[in-house]
């Protein structure tokens, strides 16, 4: 955290990865890059990826079952001009508007791997306020191309700070492109 200030922001968008699934980094067994994320649920596993982008994952099953959500997206709350600084944009809507905003927004890096997000100082995930089901849509993962017929992608409808996701990956439904809709 730079400087002592509080980086937060309200989830709105995840995707789920696990057991038996063949987009997880889980799916063929555990390695030293995945390894935390066969390890005690609440954790996180930080991962490189795209040779430039870190990601973010909270970890969600117990000890040997490789199983992560992927934080997606977030509104940024607290500590915005810092958020601004790290990721070199000022509108909050580019701050945390996607996976790999979101941990250069919050100053993630492999260095946090393993953190424990129940019980942590570093980086945490606390309860706050629940958004109310007809609120919440799912649709296909983004990027992904296995798996099209599970909803794992989870977020907030109509939130301005859900990641707009890769050009051509399914977004608006199940099998297409365009604003997510709820479910």
């Amino acid at each position: 955290m730079p400087d002592g200030q509080r980086l937060a922001g309200r989830i709105v968008e995840t995707e789920a990865y696990g057991p038996g699934d063949p987009a997880s980094h889980g799916f063929r067994g555990m390695t030293a890059r995945n390894a935390v994320m066969f390890g005690p649920a609440g954790r996180l596993y930080v991962y490189f990826t795209y040779g430039n982008h870190w990601m973010l994952n909270a970890v969600t099953a117990g000890p040997g079952v490789g199983s992560a959500v992927l934080l997606r997206a977030l509104e940024p709350l607290e500590g915005l001009p810092q958020m601004a600084i790290a990721r070199g944009r000022e509108r909050p809507l580019d701050l945390c508007s996607g996976p790999g905003k979101l941990a250069q927004a919050l100053c993630v890096d492999g260095a946090m791997n393993g953190e424990d997000l129940v019980r942590g100082s570093a980086i945490w995930i606390e309860a706050g306020t629940a958004v109310p089901s007809d609120r919440v849509g799912t649709t296909a993962r983004v990027g992904v191309r296995v798996g099209l017929d599970r909803a794992w992608r989870c977020f907030v409808a109509d939130d301005p700070f859900v990641s707009r996701g890769r050009p051509g990956s399914p977004r608006g439904s199940r099998t297409g492109t365009g604003r997510p809709r709820r479910s």
